[in-house]
């Protein structure tokens, strides 16, 4: 009765993962999907707990265990999602991503330790297949996720020496070999090693698959880092998915499908955004500290505008077009962003935001910022879209964005961004740019629309400024 009652359970967990995934495409469904999905996880879990049945037909023991380790790692889960900042959203995803894969590679160790324990004489190759599947994945997943946390919080910093991309695809070579001998030489099989061998084999390819995922991540710039944390979401998943298969549990194998799909269409998406490869992207450094080839061009003097005169022409305008970045997610700024469209929609001025594809640290940061703020979803623009309003806009403001309005990604063929779609602000009649600096942006190069004529700078804390804004158009 309960292994049918259990299947059900698995399945309804399957639906509700498709269901949140459909509705998380929309930001108006997104938190209910999300919560659906995160109700058939718990059905899920529980269902397993209670109505899982072993060989032995006996129910899981060391309930005790289970639920001590649910509890801690609900509240450390909680804890961290409700005192993480919007602009560290991105080092939580990679982190949390990291002890994903890190739960596939425990998993793998451990029915491999169970397979080695039982009688060797009627091994499966195929069950060999699915644990060194989920150790190599999961731990290069785990080990580059944690990396790539490293690089965005700035506890690691890009290491390129001579010949490391030799010794990744070299790692990589070995990985395989390594994994198609353990594989071919199961014990109990007419040509299979020794069980002690086997384990050899098996811890080596496990150390090496988490040296390979420390040096797979470590030369990728920090610009290309949303890609990268994309694509160890995918091999999360597919790692998730091995121990569907190994379990012959589908509510694992759903998920882990759903997971490694997204993520890896994700990918794409991003890669596409920038006009890239994913090759380019894992080969290509993008925002490393390569040489920037503007870097000696003279690009002559920028100019400053006051708060009072940018309150003056924005208030003045038909249309403005704002186009947030990290720089508004760093100063927390979006509640006196959606302060400051209010006021100017109360004065007749059309406001309309511009969403680059990879704007902030992570695909959708922007959407989620703005929406946290309450700001219409019907104001955010694609890019495309975007690109089509800025023509007749009177002003645009630009807060905190940089390399995805740079127009060197059009114009400069020696440029790291050259061929990146980028928001075409300069076809408006005005450009403000609030930043705090003139220092470069992620991409690590200087942005060529800062020194264009119709461009002025704004300087300072994005918050500050706006609230300033916000007091001067009053009164206008």
């Amino acid at each position: 009765m309960s292994p049918s009652i259990l299947t059900i359970c698995y399945l309804i967990a399957s639906i509700t993962f498709i269901i949140g995934l459909k509705m998380l495409s929309r930001p108006q469904s997104a938190r209910k999907g999300n919560l659906i999905a995160a109700g058939g996880m718990i059905i899920a879990i529980f269902a397993t707990i209670f109505l899982y049945q072993d060989e032995e037909l006996s129910y899981l023991r060391n309930k005790i265990l289970i639920f001590s380790a649910l509890a801690i790692g609900t509240f450390a889960g909680m804890l961290s999602a409700k005192k993480v900042k919007m602009t560290s959203m991105p080092e939580m995803v990679s982190l949390f991503n990291g002890m994903g894969g890190a739960c596939a590679m425990l998993i793998s160790i451990i029915e491999f330790n169970y397979q080695r324990s039982v009688t060797t004489a009627h091994n499966s190759p195929a069950t060999f297949l699915i644990i060194v599947l989920g150790v190599i994945i999961g731990s290069v997943s785990f080990a580059g996720s944690i990396v790539a946390w490293g690089k965005l919080n700035g506890r690691f910093k890009d290491k390129i020496f001579p010949g490391q991309r030799l010794i990744n695809f070299g790692m990589l070579f070995l990985l395989i070999a390594a994994a198609t001998l353990f594989v071919y030489l199961v014990p109990g099989s007419s040509n299979g090693l020794s069980v002690q061998l086997h384990t050899y084999l098996f811890y080596s390819i496990l150390i090496l698959s988490l040296l390979y995922g420390v040096f797979f991540v470590l030369p990728i710039g920090g610009a290309d880092m949303p890609v990268v944390i994309s694509l160890l979401n995918s091999f999360t998943g597919i790692a998730a998915a091995c121990g569907g298969f190994m379990y012959n549990n589908q509510a694992m194998l759903t998920g882990g499908i759903l997971v490694g799909a997204a993520g890896t269409l994700l990918t794409i998406l991003m890669c596409k955004a920038m006009n890239r490869s994913l090759l380019n992207v894992i080969v290509g450094s993008f925002g490393g500290g390569a040489a920037v080839s503007n870097a000696n061009k003279d690009q002559g003097a920028y100019k400053e505008i006051t708060l009072n005169d940018a309150a003056m022409i924005m208030s003045y305008a038909n249309k403005v077009m704002i186009v947030p970045g990290y720089g508004l997610a760093v100063a927390q700024a979006q509640h006196t962003c959606h302060e400051l469209e209010k006021i100017l929609t109360e004065k007749g001025v059309e406001i309309k935001y511009a969403i680059h594809p990879v704007a902030g640290r992570m695909p959708g940061h922007m959407n989620v910022l703005l929406a946290e703020a309450d700001v219409s979803y019907e104001k955010l623009l694609e890019m495309e879209n975007a690109n089509d309003e800025f023509k007749t806009s009177d002003v645009v403001l630009i807060l905190g964005a940089n390399d995805v309005v740079n127009p060197a990604a059009k114009n400069d063929p020696a440029s790291p961004i050259y061929g990146m779609p980028i928001l075409e602000v300069e076809q408006a009649k005005n450009v403000i740019v609030n930043k705090r600096s003139m220092k470069p942006g992620y991409a690590g190069i200087e942005n060529d629309l800062f020194f264009q004529p119709k461009t002025s700078m704004l300087f300072g804390d994005a918050k500050n400024v706006l609230q300033s804004l916000c007091a001067a158009i009053k009164e206008v």
